[in-house]
C-alpha cells in the first residue's frame, strides 16, 4: 500500500514538475551491447547490472535513475534468475525492460552442438573444444564414456568409441558438461542401433550390432545421396556373400590416419594396415565415421540387387555394375572421361 502510494505520488510528482520529457529522452537513447549473450551470475539484481553497464559507459547516471525508479514500480523484475540470455545487440532502453522480465523469467539462452555425419570422433571432438558455453570436463576417456552402457547382450565390446556416438544435433543450455552431451549422443546411438538390429533383414553377413554399424559407415563414407544408400549396401552385402574383398577407399583413407595426404596411391592399397579393405576380407575391424541414421537402416535394409560395383558420376550420384567388365567401362566413362 505504502508502495503504491509511493509511485502515485512519484509519477504525480513528475509530470508537475514537466520532467516527462527526460523519461521521453531517456526512451530513445539507445543501449549498445557488443556481446549477443548475457550472464547473469549468482546474485546478480536488476541494479547491480545497471551499474556495469553506467562503468561501460553504456548508460548514463540519468538513465540508471530512471531504471531505479522503474523497478520500484515492478519489484518483480529486481531480481533476476541466474544463466546465459540471448539478447539483441543494438537495442533501445524500452527494450532493456523487456530484457529484465526475460532476466527474471529464467528463460535461459539454448545452445546447439551437432556430431556431424560422416565425421570422425577425433574431428567432432576438435570441434566440441570450440563449442560456445559448453563445459569441456572430459575427465573421464571418451571410450569409458561410449562404452559404459554398451549391451552385455551385443558381446565383446569395441576397442575405440569411434562412431559410438550418433550423429545428431543436442541442445544444451550454458554451462552443460560435454561429458553429459556425449552420454546423451552415446545413448541415442545405441537405441537407434538396437531397432535397427531387430528390423534387420534375414541371412546378413553381420554377426554383432556393432558389425551393421561398421557396415553403416562405410556406407555413410561412400554415398551422401540417400536414396542409393540401400543399393551401395547391397553391393557390399553382395561382395560379403561372394566371399570379395570390399575394396573399399574410405578404409584405407582411415586406416592410413595423418599420413594420408589426399590422393590414394598404389602403395596404399598396399598397406597391411588391418581397416584395408583392399588386402582383407570382410569387414575392417571397427567403424571408420558416424554414420547417419538413414546409413543405419540402410545398413540393417539392403536393397535386394546383384550389383558388385559401383563407381561415382562425379555429381553426388554412382554408376552401379553386375560385371567387372562393365564396372571398367564406367571407370572410363565417369573417371578416365574416355
Amino acid at each position: 500500500m505504502i508502495r503504491t502510494l509511493f509511485v502515485v505520488l512519484l509519477v504525480a510528482l513528475l509530470s508537475y514538475l514537466g520532467l516527462s520529457h527526460v523519461w521521453q529522452q531517456y526512451s530513445q537513447s539507445t543501449l549498445a551491447l557488443t556481446e549477443p549473450y548475457i550472464e547473469i551470475k549468482a546474485g546478480d539484481s536488476a541494479m547491480k547490472l545497471c551499474r556495469s553497464w553506467q562503468q561501460q559507459q553504456l548508460l548514463s547516471n540519468a538513465q540508471c535513475r530512471w531504471l531505479s525508479i522503474y523497478l520500484r514500480m515492478h519489484p518483480e523484475l529486481a531480481k533476476l534468475h541466474q544463466g546465459v540470455y540471448k539478447v539483441p545487440t543494438d537495442q533501445k532502453p524500452t527494450r532493456l525492460l523487456q530484457m529484465l522480465h526475460l532476466f527474471a523469467s529464467g528463460k535461459v539462452a539454448q545452445f546447439s552442438f551437432s556430431i556431424k555425419e560422416g565425421e570422425t570422433l577425433s574431428q567432432s571432438l576438435k570441434r566440441m573444444a570450440e563449442a560456445q558455453y559448453l563445459k569441456h570436463d572430459l575427465a573421464e576417456d571418451t571410450d569409458m564414456v561410449a562404452l559404459a552402457l554398451w549391451p552385455d547382450s551385443w558381446g565383446e565390446k569395441p576397442t575405440n568409441a569411434e562412431a559410438l556416438f550418433f550423429a545428431e544435433t543436442y541442445n544444451y543450455t550454458a554451462n552443460s558438461s560435454s561429458t553429459e552431451l556425449l552420454k546423451r549422443a552415446n545413448q541415442l546411438l545405441i537405441q537407434r542401433l538396437q531397432q535397427a538390429w531387430d528390423s534387420r533383414q534375414p541371412q546378413l553377413p553381420y554377426k554383432t550390432p556393432y558389425e551393421l554399424l561398421i557396415m553403416a559407415s562405410i556406407i555413410e563414407k561412400e554415398s551422401g545421396h540417400e536414396p542409393e544408400k540401400p543399393l551401395v549396401s547391397s553391393v557390399f552385402v553382395n561382395r560379403l556373400a561372394l566371399g570379395m574383398r570390399l575394396q573399399t577407399d574410405p578404409t584405407v583413407i582411415y586406416g592410413l590416419g595423418d599420413s594420408f595426404n589426399g590422393d590414394i596411391t598404389r602403395a596404399d592399397l598396399r598397406n597391411p594396415h588391418l581397416y584395408n579393405t583392399y588386402q582383407h576380407f570382410g569387414l575392417p575391424p571397427g567403424p571408420i565415421a558416424a554414420p547417419s541414421g538413414s546409413s543405419i537402416i540402410a545398413a540393417a535394409q539392403p536393397a535386394q540387387s546383384d550389383w558388385l560395383y559401383f563407381v561415382s558420376k562425379g555429381d553426388g550420384t554412382h554408376q552401379f555394375s553386375r560385371t567387372l567388365a562393365e564396372h571398367n567401362a564406367a571407370v572410363r566413362q565417369y573417371i578416365l572421361r574416355k
